[in-house]
């Protein structure tokens, strides 16, 4: 992917500033636990969304599928560095978002999310760079394959912990009480 010197640093300059405000907003540089590890396997946990990845990590590798076709649709014209630009820019604001009291507090009355208090730092520094992938290898990879791998990540965690990208908005913006009872009964 070509971009410019400049692009790469307002990309680093959008990771750090999100970084700082999260820090900023009360959230720990990395879990509470004290330790930093490359995978959490626990869903309900307190350290779940507090390291490198973890079972969201493929919602955000989507999130880069879809970014990419968005800014492809909407700016056909602009270099794929400007529209990766825009990318993070999204993706960096909804990692603040997210971790607002609002949203946190929405996430555990209307999800599975019972013990969630916010992302680390780290955590949502690794989202952003996973939505970054998954925005590279959408413009790399046949449509069918993206779509395909998609699907895969979407099944895949609804098999593995009944939630993903789809289920997650559902049951953010929809809650459904027949869901939630699915996702509580593994």
């Amino acid at each position: 992917m070509t971009m410019t010197r400049t692009q790469y640093v307002i990309a680093a300059g959008l990771i750090v500033a999100t970084a700082l405000v999260l820090y900023a907003m009360g959230h720990p540089w990395i879990c509470k636990c004290g330790t930093v590890k490359l995978w959490h396997f626990q869903v309900v946990s307190s350290e779940n969304s507090q390291h490198i990845f973890d079972w969201y990590t493929p919602s955000h590798i989507i999130h880069g599928f879809l970014f990419y076709f968005l800014f492809w649709l909407i700016a056909p014209r602009a270099s794929l560095g400007t529209r990766l630009l825009l990318a993070i820019g999204v993706e960096a604001t909804w990692e603040v978002v997210e971790n607002t009291d609002y949203v946190i507090d929405r996430y555990r009355e209307a999800t599975v999310a019972l013990d969630y208090y916010g992302d680390s730092v780290l955590n949502s520094v690794s989202d952003i760079l996973f939505m970054v992938l998954g925005f590279v290898l959408a413009a790399r990879l046949p449509v069918w394959l993206t779509v395909t791998i998609a699907i895969g990540f979407e099944v895949f965690t609804g098999i593995m912990i009944r939630d993903g990208l789809a289920l997650n908005v559902l049951m953010l913006l929809w809650p459904s009480e027949t869901v939630l009872r699915w996702q509580n009964s593994r």
